[in-house]
């Protein structure tokens, strides 16, 4: 029996508030009552979900007042919350959340032609908590293997990521996720966003997900904002 391990986990949620283009005071509250409803360790929300796809926004420092509504909602609810948001640098970001504050734990590496006019990109990188090594993703990084490779090879037990995807490439979600997990192992989690945002984004994806190491589908999120999914995350350690 000593070769089984114990079983370790983590309950995550995939979450797609209602964003409002700029409105970082409005934004903020909309994210903190998701935290407070999903009920769980870890809640990862889409790419620059503070602020909507606004490649002008003002980066916002990890110290923001604006942000006080989710580190008091994480504090309740003893909840990381991983939010999308232009960060300094500046980069297209993932602002880590908890009951403490707020810190900037990563930059989008593979940035678009377009983004790349006002972002700089960021390195791969991982989060921990509660024994879990979290890898980070934005987006266009969840689409190049390498990103993966590069991340995995830092430890990782899982890997998630907020995207902006239109309406039709929901699909990618399922098939990006299916090759992480085949190549590496690992829980996936992807927070997309719903509703319209900027950049050309009418009409985005929503159906956030999460897949399983072996690549199944264990929760997937509805087209409309405000909606979550949650799964529990698991894995043997001795």
């Amino acid at each position: 029996m000593s070769g089984v391990g114990v079983e370790q986990l983590l309950s995550v949620a995939v979450a797609q508030p209602r964003c409002v283009a700029h409105d970082v005071t409005g934004n903020a509250k909309a994210h903190a009552e998701a935290v407070r409803a999903a009920h769980t360790r870890v809640v990862v929300f889409p790419e620059m979900s503070l602020t909507g796809y606004e490649l002008d926004a003002d980066p916002i420092a990890p110290d923001d007042e604006r942000l006080a509504p989710i580190v008091a909602a994480c504090a309740e609810a003893r909840t990381l919350a991983l939010v999308g948001a232009p960060v300094p640098g500046p980069r297209i970001g993932i602002l880590a959340v908890d009951g403490d504050g707020a810190r900037a734990v990563y930059g989008k590496v593979y940035l678009h032609s377009s983004e790349a006019l006002h972002f700089v990109p960021g390195e791969p990188a991982v989060v921990e908590v509660a024994g879990w090594r979290l890898g980070l993703a934005v987006c266009r990084d969840t689409g190049i293997p390498e990103h993966a490779a590069r991340t995995a090879a830092l430890g990782m037990d899982g890997y998630v990521a907020g995207v902006v995807h239109a309406d039709h490439e929901a699909g990618l979600h399922g098939e990006r996720a299916r090759r992480v997990a085949a190549d590496h192992g690992v829980w996936v989690a992807t927070a997309a966003f719903a509703g319209p945002t900027g950049g050309g984004f009418d009409r985005t994806s929503g159906r956030s997900g999460i897949w399983s190491a072996e690549g199944k589908l264990i929760a997937e999120a509805g087209v409309a904002p405000d909606d979550v999914a949650r799964a529990v995350f698991s894995k043997r350690v001795r």
